[in-house]
């Protein structure tokens, strides 16, 4: 455990983060998941929509520093690839 007042705060700061950086990261798995399915159940035109939210997620969680920005462009790169692979099918 901290023994310094300095030290007390850095930790309460780090777990502070730690939730937050959690919440982002829980939000762009399930946004992600969501968007997986719905291309194998071939709903193609809804999943158009689903796309422009999941990428403004994972660029604002790049933005934030959650995620790093090589990370966030992979996502939403493979993502668009499956779905214009699903929408040539």
């Amino acid at each position: 455990m901290a023994n310094h007042k300095s030290e007390i705060k850095r930790a309460t700061q780090n777990e502070v983060r730690r939730l937050r950086n959690k919440t982002v990261k829980t939000r762009i798995k399930s946004v992600v998941k969501e968007i997986r399915q719905a291309i194998e159940n071939n709903v193609t035109e809804e999943v158009s929509k689903m796309l422009d939210g999941a990428k403004s997620a994972i660029q604002k969680a790049a933005k934030k520093g959650v995620i790093k920005k090589n990370t966030a462009s992979r996502k939403i790169s493979r993502l668009t690839k499956q779905l214009n692979k699903a929408k040539v099918q």
